[in-house]
């Protein structure tokens, strides 16, 4: 293949950095909120539950031991007709078990002093006298059998004559570690059941998510569907919040779609306009009879007349576009292939094809053939005989559609190592206006900057030849 052929450098890559972060989904945000609120706001119930917890179980204690102090220690004790107490006959058992926790004490005139016998080992000297009618609940004090709540009650017993009034004070107690053990099981139940509340309610919150955000995938999917070609537009029913954007998605591609065809239509009626002329001045100047003058200004005709088409071709070049059809590759390389070698029939170009099951170009058709053509047809022109046209989807995690490998090798020449950097740097100017059989792979790569691709040339391993090769991104 010549090295004098014109060919604009590949498109540089820009110096790698790390994506930033991609944000949180919606529906990670919302579970997350979600989450955070209901662990804010169960806490705070059981903190309160809790709090009132403790102060039922306050209240059910002084009721208790009230209690327990009137129907077993009071109605139990009495006095003799001289009007001193005697001991409770029979008090319950729960009172007679030592370390049982439950205390009982009478306080009497002239230092009298009773103790049940699971108290026989304590000290209650913080126990006061009452005056009869007087009572207290107070706790917890600390004594030597650990912290207690108890209730005091001053009291009069009569002498069976009803002669005498014998004053007393009469005091039940409760270990703090009794309640204390009791409410640690409720906070311990409630932590329980406020959990599994919790755990419900956010599965309960995630699938109503999950069923509320459908619009949104489905939105999310017939977009993916549009990109890769197999729908022309946004489709299906959507609530009346998306029917908005997805109207104005729609007219989004309308637009562009039709934007697109007003632009070849006139980039079409341009080229007429300029070729007609031409062809004039070409039939005039045929048949003129200055031979100089008139071979001067052919010349320059058919300049302008390679300069018209490669500006036009470079024009119509759509490029990269959002919404685009797929357009499958094997059945255009045969015409095209089938075309060229009617045109080389001489030279008996042998060409292979080993093109991937459903490697398709999304873009437009034009795009496509502009860039096999001029690759098939360099290769074509420069060979011996044998040429191979390759092509392959290239994949990537996340993207919608893949990228495209398509590569073109041939028997020739070729283009020696040394003067591969070269060859693709000389098309780098400000002056694109090329002639010859420049014009091709000028636009081959100006197809391939539009659809930001990479255009790489280098020898080919199988046959010795020349190997274009064209990598499109993938979408």
């Amino acid at each position: 293949m010549a090295v004098d052929t014109a060919l604009p450098s590949p498109v540089p890559t820009a110096t790698s950095e790390p994506s930033p972060r991609r944000p949180l989904s919606l529906a990670a945000r919302s579970a997350i909120t979600t989450g955070l609120v209901l662990a804010a706001f169960l806490g705070l119930v059981g903190v309160a539950m809790s709090v009132a917890r403790k102060g039922t179980a306050l209240n059910n204690l002084q009721e208790r031991l009230q209690d327990s102090a009137v129907a077993d220690i009071i109605t139990h004790t009495d006095v003799d007709r001289y009007g001193r107490l005697l001991p409770p006959d029979s008090p319950p058992q729960k009172f007679s078990q030592p370390g049982s926790g439950l205390y009982a004490v009478i306080l009497g005139p002239d230092g009298y002093r009773w103790k049940s016998n699971s108290a026989l080992d304590s000290n209650f000297s913080f126990l006061q006298p009452l005056q009869p009618g007087d009572h207290l609940f107070a706790g917890p004090v600390d004594t030597r059998m650990g912290r207690v709540y108890y209730y005091a009650r001053g009291v009069s017993f009569d002498s069976l004559d009803g002669t005498r009034s014998t004053p007393a004070t009469v005091m039940v107690a409760q270990t703090e570690q009794q309640l204390e053990g009791e409410n640690a099981v409720y906070q311990r139940t409630l932590a329980l059941w406020l959990s599994i509340l919790g755990v419900m309610l956010i599965v309960l919150q995630l699938l109503l998510l999950r069923w509320s955000l459908t619009p949104l995938r489905k939105v999310s999917s017939d977009m993916s569907r549009v990109e890769r070609g197999d729908s022309d537009h946004l489709d299906s029913q959507y609530p009346l919040e998306l029917t908005g954007l997805t109207e104005r998605i729609n007219a989004f591609i309308n637009s562009e779609r039709e934007q697109r065809t007003r632009y070849r239509h006139t980039l079409a009626d341009l080229a007429h306009s300029l070729k007609t002329p031409l062809a004039v001045i070409r039939s005039q100047m045929e048949s003129a009879s200055d031979d100089s003058a008139r071979r001067g200004v052919l010349d320059q005709v058919r300049r302008m007349d390679e300069l018209v088409a490669y500006q036009l071709a470079r024009a119509a070049t759509s490029g990269r576009q959002t919404f685009a059809a797929a357009i499958p590759i094997a059945s255009h390389a045969e015409d095209l292939v089938q075309s060229l070698e009617k045109v080389y029939a001489a030279k008996n170009v042998l060409c292979e094809f080993d093109i991937e099951d459903g490697a398709s170009f999304h873009g437009e058709l034009n795009d496509l053939l502009e860039l096999m053509g001029n690759l098939l047809e360099n290769a074509f022109k420069w060979t011996r005989h044998h040429v191979l046209l390759v092509v392959q989807k290239q994949p990537q995690h996340g993207r919608p559609r893949p990228g495209l490998l398509l590569s073109v090798e041939d028997d020739g020449p070729g283009i020696a190592e040394e003067k591969i950097e070269k060859v693709l740097q000389r098309g780098v100017r400000g002056d694109e206006r090329v002639q010859g059989h420049g014009i091709g792979l000028s636009i081959v790569q100006d197809i391939v900057r539009a659809y930001r691709g990479e255009l790489v040339v280098d020898r080919s391993p199988d046959f010795g030849g020349a190997r274009f090769s064209v990598k499109l991104p993938p979408e």
